[in-house]
């Protein structure tokens, strides 16, 4: 069977996004590419954009200026396609508390036009991916914050996506529980395949083989391998370096 560039493309590519609020420029010519089978970190302080380019790649807002890619298809001239290769996990809460882990999953299949039957039998190998198996019939809103958090990675998977969003999903957790949902998103993309974009301030959640974009003030600032990127210092001082510095003074590093 022949290779279509939807095989081949990227899971996501951006070139040239730009979006302002007004007056306010949030995104400034931003572009990045988000490998299939890769972990991306997405890097950035409070404020640096990462949202408003989840926001733009999920379609909550209209992108007017760049291209935006997954899978090959894009955005705007082939939305339903593009969506459709897409897994999401926002930085607030998307299940409902008072429905078990099953009903959710069951509800986000419908979604998607997944039969009830299939959508739980997806449920069950994504849920025991993540170490829930266990944890179906429960009431999410019974679970800790880790556990909803890893549930949501689960229902995001039911669909078999090519691409998984993740915008700082582990806000508010504590360590160890942030450090499992890290392991289990390198594993989807080691495992599966899955090309993973994981917007973060958070340095520790960057292995050294992980690809990571820095972006600041709506800006790429650097792009290229953790460890690349360290060089023969910490990412953490890379990362100070970028943020810290007077406008004028920072310097953009290759992609």
């Amino acid at each position: 069977m022949m290779e279509t560039d939807a095989d081949t493309a990227p899971a996501l590519e951006i070139v040239d996004l730009s979006f302002a609020y007004g007056a306010t420029k949030a995104l400034d010519r931003v572009s990045l590419t988000a490998p299939r089978g890769a972990f991306t970190a997405l890097l950035g302080v409070n404020g640096a954009g990462k949202t408003t380019l989840f926001n733009l790649v999920t379609r909550l807002f209209a992108a007017r200026e760049g291209r935006i890619s997954v899978c090959g298809c894009d955005i705007r001239g082939a939305p339903r396609d593009a969506m459709a290769r897409m897994g999401v996990v926002f930085q607030s809460r998307a299940l409902d508390a008072n429905l078990t882990v099953a009903q959710n999953a069951a509800y986000h299949g419908a979604l998607h036009g997944l039969p009830r039957a299939d959508a739980l039998a997806r449920a069950e190998a994504a849920l025991a991916q993540v170490g829930l198996l266990d944890k179906m019939g429960e009431k999410v809103g019974r679970l800790s914050g880790g556990q909803q958090r890893r549930a949501e990675i689960a229902q995001a998977l039911l669909h078999e996506p090519e691409l998984l969003l993740c915008d700082e999903p582990t806000t508010g957790l504590d360590l160890e529980s942030r450090a499992a949902i890290v392991r289990d998103a390198h594993a989807l993309a080691a495992e599966r395949g899955v090309g993973v974009l994981w917007a973060t301030h958070l340095i520790d959640e960057v292995a050294p083989a992980d690809r990571v974009v820095v972006l600041h003030k709506g800006r790429v600032r650097a792009a290229g391998t953790a460890s690349d990127l360290a060089g023969d210092g910490a990412l953490s001082d890379m990362f100070l370096k970028l943020t810290r510095a007077p406008e004028a003074a920072v310097e953009e590093a290759g992609a």
